[in-house]
Order: structure tokens, then C-alpha cells, then sequence
């Protein structure tokens, strides 16, 4: 790998380790607070939220200046959503406006992948930066149950700063203080993040004008007949994966009468999967196999619905990482070849800005619709049973939707797999 990688991997894993603590110390806030289950179902949908809203934007931001300085830019907005919590704002407001910083930072810590290393080496740097960032999430999920549980918590509250009032009363409060820090370390790193060499593409003067490159660039990339399968997979599989990590939560409290910190340990046990998955994948998948691994979304679907008769731990821990291996395993190839087709097509910021904007759309309608069935009073088990179902049968459909294209478009899903197959270097 290129001089710079090991940086932008390690700016990536304290930032992606500071999200998910603050995800796990988002919801142990409401849950003290008393709010009802629908509320901390909302916190994934609404951290989307500004993904969808601002997808337009967000790419031809980072194709117009040094992707290291949005990186900055980004984990300052989101140290700006911490402190809004720790200020009374209400935290659903609060951790849309972390998602806003997300929103910006995503496309330029994939973006610059593609400027900086060549075709051949991007599955197995998707596998490292899918490797770290669920090295993140396992990290920081159990980091954030620990800061709001018994053992960690009384010992932040007991910190004192001379002169300082500063209203940090309550665990899950304190745990985000500290949380703020480790956006400070990300920051350090964002600050050596070399430059690519990749020439830059000037904002228009007019911003409106890229809501209709944004429509013209998301219309090229469902129309490519190995972009649309990609795309396809890995927005239902994002989906999935980002309501996942409170369909987890919701369930350990159903099944195992687990607390917010207990729970946040079996999220771990998926990343762990996920990330198995992932550096298998990097290893063995080409480029041009990438569509193989379709199957494999189907029975995500089909194994999300076991969860809900799972009563032990000892079955629990294997079947969550046997799904998070799955899910590791489908989404490295197939998020290799969608970034490189949409960095032939248009560029890498807007293409993953593309992607951002149906992944996080997809992570929104989930999220809406589990929040839906629990509003509707459907326990979690029967609201886990739907959810799986659903995503199954679209999975299935992708399948044959990408049978279709192989029959139909043979000549041209020939042509573009054989562009997968070059290697310039």
C-alpha cells in the first residue's frame, strides 16, 4: 500500500470508534430519560437523515478540496453534536447533527481510496478499511457500554475541573465527554492525511446546479448493469447492517434481559463476524466475482428471523458472528466493484456520495418502518421476524434481477467485468 494508507486507516478507526460509543451512549441517555423504545429506534434513521438530505452536495465538497481537510471538517461538526447533547439539546436533534458530520466525512474517506491506490489493490483495501472500521465498531460499542456501566461511569462523574461547572450529572452524559476526546484524536491524524495528487473539481458557482449532476450521476449508476446489482446489494446490505445494531440491542432485552451495557458486548459479537467475513473476502474474492456473493444477502434475511427463538448465550454468541461473517463477506467485493465503477463513470467523491445517499436512504425506510412496528405495539420479536422477511425477499429479487442483466445484456456485463479485470500496474 501507497504511503498515507495507515494514516487515513487510523483517522478512520478513532473516528468510527467515536460513533459507535456515542451510539450506545445516545441510547443509554434516552433510556434514563425515559423515553419510550420508538425514540431510541429513530436515533439510526435520524443519524441518516443528513446523508439523504445533503447527497447532492456532500461529494462535489469532497472532489473540491483535499479530502484530509473535510475529514477535519467533519469530526469538528460532529464534536459539535456531542456538545449540544451535554447542553440539554434533545438527543435525537443532537445525534442528527453527528450524522451531518458523517454525512461529509464518508465520501471523502472512501473517495480518496480510488485516487490513491489503483483497481487491483481496492478489494484489499476495502478489506482493511471494512477490517479497521468494524475493528471500530466492536471496540467501540463494547468502550461505549463500559463508559455508561457501573464499573467506568461513577469514576467520569467523580472528575472534577477546577472552576469548571459542568452540568455532567448523569453516566451516559459523562460518557460522551469523553467521547468528544476521541474525536480529538481523529482530528490529529486528519491533519497528516497527504495529498493524492488527484486534481480538484471547483464548486459551481450556482449549488443548486448539483442537484441535477447528483440526479444525472445516481440515474448513471442504477443504469450500469453491474453498477445497479452493486449498488443494489450494498444499499439493502448497509440497511440491514446499520438497524441492526439496535435490532440486537432490542432483542438481548427481549430474550436475555440483557441492560444497554450487556447488549452492547453482543454487538461487538457481529463486527467481530463482519470483520472475519471481510478479511476472507479481501483475500480470496477478484473484482470480477464480486456478483458470486449475491446468495449470501438472502440468507442474512433467512437468519435475522432465527434470532427471535434463540434463548441462550452460548447458541447466540456463534449465530451472531456467523452473521456478521456473512455480511463481511458479501459487502467487501461487491463495495469494491460499485466504487469502481462509479469512480469510471463520474468520479470517486460523487460516486460514493451516490452511494451514501441510497445506503443511508435505505438505512432511514428500515429504520422508519422497525419504529413503525414498535409504535404499532409489535413486540420485537414479531417486529425482528417482518424485518428479516423483508430483507430476504428483496434479496432474492436483486438475485434475480442480476440473472436477468446476465441473460438479457450478456455482451455488455462481458465487457465491463473484463474492464474489472485489467490491472494497468
Amino acid at each position: 500500500m501507497k504511503k498515507g494508507f495507515s494514516t487515513i486507516m487510523s483517522a478512520q478507526f478513532f473516528s468510527s470508534l467515536a460513533d459507535n460509543a456515542l451510539f450506545i451512549a445516545a441510547v443509554e441517555l434516552l433510556r434514563s430519560a425515559g423515553a419510550p423504545e420508538w425514540q431510541r429506534v429513530l436515533l439510526i434513521p435520524l443519524f441518516a437523515f443528513f446523508y439523504v438530505v445533503l447527497a447532492p452536495f456532500v461529494g462535489a465538497f469532497a472532489d473540491s478540496i483535499p479530502k484530509g481537510r473535510v475529514m477535519l471538517v467533519s469530526n469538528g461538526i460532529k464534536v459539535v453534536g456531542c456538545l449540544m447533547m451535554l447542553f440539554g439539546m434533545h438527543p435525537l436533534l443532537a445525534y442528527s447533527v453527528v450524522g451531518l458530520g458523517a454525512a461529509a466525512y464518508s465520501p471523502a474517506k472512501y473517495g480518496i481510496l480510488t485516487e490513491l491506490l489503483p483497481p487491483s489493490q481496492l478489494v484489499k483495501a476495502n478489506g482493511w478499511i471494512e477490517g479497521l472500521t468494524i475493528a471500530s465498531i466492536i471496540l467501540g460499542v463494547l468502550l461505549g457500554g463500559q463508559l455508561v456501566g457501573p464499573a467506568i461511569a461513577p469514576h467520569l462523574l467523580a472528575l472534577d475541573l477546577p472552576g469548571i461547572e459542568t452540568h455532567i450529572d448523569a453516566p451516559a452524559e459523562a460518557a460522551i465527554a469523553a467521547i468528544v476526546l476521541l474525536y480529538a484524536v481523529a482530528a490529529v491524524y486528519n491533519v497528516f492525511i497527504p495529498r493524492t495528487g488527484a486534481p480538484l473539481q471547483p464548486l459551481p458557482a450556482r449549488l443548486w446546479t448539483l442537484v441535477a449532476d447528483f440526479r444525472t450521476c445516481n440515474r448513471r449508476l442504477w443504469h450500469d448493469k453491474l453498477g445497479q446489482i452493486s449498488l443494489a446489494t450494498t444499499t439493502l446490505f448497509w440497511g440491514v447492517a446499520g438497524n441492526l445494531r439496535y435490532i440486537v440491542l432490542a432483542w438481548a432485552a427481549a430474550a436475555l434481559g440483557y441492560t444497554t451495557t450487556q447488549a452492547s458486548s453482543l454487538v461487538g459479537v457481529v463486527a467481530i463476524g463482519t470483520a472475519v467475513g471481510a478479511v476472507v473476502a479481501s483475500m480470496s474474492m477478484k473484482l470480477d466475482r464480486a456478483t458470486a456473493v449475491i446468495p449470501l444477502g438472502i440468507a442474512m434475511g433467512l437468519l435475522v428471523i432465527v434470532m427471535v427463538v434463540i434463548r441462550d448465550l452460548w447458541v447466540a454468541v456463534p449465530f451472531l458472528m456467523m452473521l456478521g461473517a456473512l455480511g463481511g463477506y458479501l459487502v467487501v467485493p461487491m463495495n469494491a466493484l460499485l466504487q469502481h465503477r462509479g469512480h469510471n463513470l463520474m468520479g470517486a467523491g460523487r460516486s460514493i456520495a451516490v452511494q451514501n445517499f441510497n445506503e443511508q436512504a435505505c438505512i432511514l425506510v428500515l429504520g422508519a418502518f422497525y419504529a413503525g412496528m414498535t409504535i404499532a405495539g409489535l413486540s420485537a420479536f414479531g417486529a425482528i421476524t417482518i424485518f428479516g422477511l423483508v430483507v430476504a425477499g428483496t434479496m432474492e429479487w436483486i438475485r434475480r434481477w442480476h440473472r436477468s442483466n446476465q441473460v438479457e445484456h450478456r455482451e455488455e456485463v462481458e465487457r465491463l467485468l473484463a474492464i474489472a479485470r485489467r490491472d494497468p500496474h
